[in-house]
Formats: structure tokens, sequence, C-alpha cells
């Protein structure tokens, strides 16, 4: 087909930056619960990260449409 390559999904890691903040954000606490100073940087970590990954992954993707 003509247009075969639209259909193909996109290969990016904004999903693996969902998922990987959303696991830093659930897990530190409990982890790092000695320490918490690293813990309160680590969850703020996983919601940047996580925040990072929905804008490209919704947001960039949806301007560019």
């Amino acid at each position: 087909m003509a247009h075969d390559e639209h259909n193909r999904p996109r290969r990016s890691g904004a999903f693996f930056l969902i998922i990987f903040g959303a696991l830093l954000f659930v897990i530190s606490p409990s982890v790092l619960s000695d320490d918490p100073e690293l813990g309160a940087v680590a969850i703020i970590g996983g919601f940047l990260i996580g925040g990072l990954g929905c804008y490209l992954h919704f947001v960039r993707g949806r301007r560019k449409a």
C-alpha cells in the first residue's frame, strides 16, 4: 500500500518514561524510607519523568497531527 508507513506504530521512549516514572513514584517511598530527603527527591523525580512521558506521548503527538 502507498501509505502503509502511516499505520505502523511509532517507536518512542515516551511509554517507557511513563512506566518508569510511575514505578519510581510508587516504589520509592517504601524502598527509601530510611532517607527521607532521597525519598522525596525520588518521588518528585518520578512525577517529573512520568509527566515528561505523558507530554511526549499525548500532547506533542496531538500537536503534530
